[in-house]
């Protein structure tokens, strides 16, 4: 019997300085479409931040010039609806912070790069997996 290859995530840290857990992998999320908001190698991905969509979110994000909504079969998106889980922009997300319209977070699949952008005690506002 052979063995069934276990898939490691990226080598990155989450904001409570855990080993960064998967966001989504349906739909597949993050700038690599690995399912983590990693930021890579070279730390250049911003899709940091791992949110629950929700419709207040995904008409506020359209509103501003971001459509999550509709599918763009080209970049592999799929677009989103409530209750999915993706990896969003870090600037995205304080944007819809200060607009009162940020999604809610996961933390231990948001990676610790978005503490460059966002205060932890802001994320902790809107987290998903704090018991």
């Amino acid at each position: 019997m052979t063995a069934v290859p276990r898939i490691e995530g990226p080598n990155e840290f989450n904001v409570l300085g855990e080993p960064l857990q998967s966001c989504s992998d349906d739909p597949l999320t993050g700038y690599f479409r690995s399912g983590y908001c990693a930021a890579g190698p070279e730390g250049a991905a911003v899709h940091l931040v791992c949110i629950e969509v929700s419709d207040d979110f995904l008409d506020y994000s359209k509103s501003v010039g971001n459509d999550l909504s509709t599918a763009m079969p080209q970049y592999n998106f799929p677009g989103l609806v409530a209750g999915n889980r993706w990896c969003l922009v870090a600037n995205r997300w304080a944007q819809a912070h200060n607009a009162g319209k940020a999604p809610r977070v996961y933390l231990r699949s948001t990676n610790q790069r978005v503490l460059d952008l966002v205060p932890l005690e802001f994320l902790k506002a809107y987290a998903l997996d704090l018991n």
